[in-house]
């Protein structure tokens, strides 16, 4: 829907773009949304059965194994000396900068920014979206976050037609993204990382993105490792050396870690949330 929408749409005037950009990105979100709360409403119905459903449409709306896969795909081309084919795997599953001209270090510094950064994208703002508002928030998160990766760009046409994905992306991963954060210096903390590296790193570099959200994980996870994490003429984030194929699977340990802590903060919520609910009912 977002592509066919982008086709028929992106052209014009400014104030055209950017208007079509804010109708396509609300209308796909409304659209998730409802199919969603119908897919809830369903379950609800089924009993015992749709425990099973909505937990089945709960985890399309994650990427977090997609993420792991693509990672461990990069390392390994790192690992066999294959710069060539590394760049393009980095360029086509994680990130949107090309590629092309990056050293090991760069696209080994590209995969692990990628991690951090979908760690808030692919599981914690859904997951935090459906402790708030169930499974039609989740996806409507979901179809935000989509749009502000196909078109949320500060580039020609995009710079007004993605203004709406952005702008809406930033609002909603403003909490999931610090939530993200602290869980990562747990999981540093569990993987046998430096959580206080972590924590330094986090302080002093989550400012240093354009995005207000990305420079909180992405910082973590530097500091975590102890390496830089570095976008050409973007930003630099951390202290030490950029880092190696090896340090890939350091940060899918810490996201790990990370997501398990999230996870069972998350259940937490929820039970507490259920108890507090029945106390005032």
């Amino acid at each position: 829907m977002l592509a066919a929408g982008r086709r028929l749409l992106c052209r014009g005037s400014p104030a055209a773009l950017l208007a079509g950009g804010a109708a396509l990105t609300i209308g796909a979100a409304i659209a998730a949304g409802l199919a969603a709360a119908l897919a809830s409403a369903l379950a609800t119905r089924l009993g015992p059965a749709g425990i099973l459903l909505e937990a089945l449409a709960l985890t399309c709306l994650l990427s977090l194994r997609g993420l792991v896969t693509a990672a461990r795909a990069v390392a390994a081309d790192l690992d066999r000396g294959d710069l060539s084919t590394a760049r393009r795997t980095v360029a086509y599953h994680l990130v949107s900068r090309s590629a092309t001209t990056l050293d090991e270090g760069h696209v080994a510094s590209a995969a692990i920014e990628s991690v951090a950064e979908n760690f808030t994208d692919g599981l914690l703002a859904p997951a935090c979206c459906y402790l708030v508002g169930g499974l039609a928030w989740a996806a409507v998160y979901r179809a935000v976050n989509t749009a502000d990766s196909m078109f949320g760009y500060r580039e020609g046409v995009l710079e007004y037609f993605g203004k709406t994905a952005a702008r809406l992306d930033d609002l909603l991963n403003l909490i999931p993204a610090r939530i993200a954060a602290l869980s990562l210096v747990a999981g540093a903390a569990l993987a046998g990382e430096s959580a206080r590296g972590a924590v330094a790193i986090l302080r002093r570099d989550r400012g240093r993105t354009q995005s207000p959200n990305a420079g909180w994980t992405m910082a973590a996870m530097a500091g975590a490792l102890a390496v830089v994490l570095e976008k050409p003429g973007a930003y630099r984030l951390g202290d030490g050396a950029l880092p190696v194929a090896a340090d890939i699977e350091r940060a899918l340990r810490v996201l790990r870690a990370a997501a398990v802590v999230s996870l069972v903060l998350t259940a937490a919520a929820v039970l507490t949330g259920g108890r507090l609910l029945g106390l005032r009912s």
